[in-house]
């Protein structure tokens, strides 16, 4: 899988995470899926994402 597979995937899996234990164990956990969310939305606008720096320097391909 390339980076933006795995920024898909594990955004995903942190919102899933987040919204459940919202759910089940307290309210503030949405705060963790709004930040996820709103991470989304301004890489839509500026290209940025620090999941992805991260993701490269620890060697999973681009393309």
């Amino acid at each position: 899988m390339i980076v933006n597979d795995w920024i898909h995937v594990i955004a995903g899996t942190f919102i899933l995470l987040t919204v459940a234990l919202g759910t089940l164990v307290h309210h503030n956990w949405y705060f963790a899926t709004l930040f996820v969310g709103l991470n989304l939305f301004q890489y839509g606008f500026t290209k940025f994402c620090p999941l992805a720096i991260i993701l490269k320097k620890i060697g999973v391909r681009e393309n």
